[in-house]
């Protein structure tokens, strides 16, 4: 009968463990790129937070700047 899909991922935990346990290095590095991933994922979500900051003040600024040339621009009369 063949091995079924969580025999095999089973196998494969317990072959990644066996060589973490052999090289620990391997397990630092392992952990680093996961914490290099969380602070990537931090910066680009602060970044996204800036630039959206930024965008709702500029289109306010530029509400600001239509409205006071709305009053300041006189329709001809006919």
């Amino acid at each position: 009968m063949n091995p079924g899909a969580t025999e095999e991922a089973g196998k494969v935990a317990v072959t990644f463990m066996d060589i973490m346990r052999t090289q620990p290095l391997a397990l630092a590095l392992a952990v680093m790129n996961v914490c290099l991933l969380g602070l990537f994922w931090y910066i680009a979500d602060k970044a996204s937070d800036t630039r959206r900051e930024e965008f709702t003040q500029l289109l306010q600024a530029q509400k600001e700047v239509n409205e006071l040339l709305a009053r300041c621009v006189v329709p001809h009369g006919g």
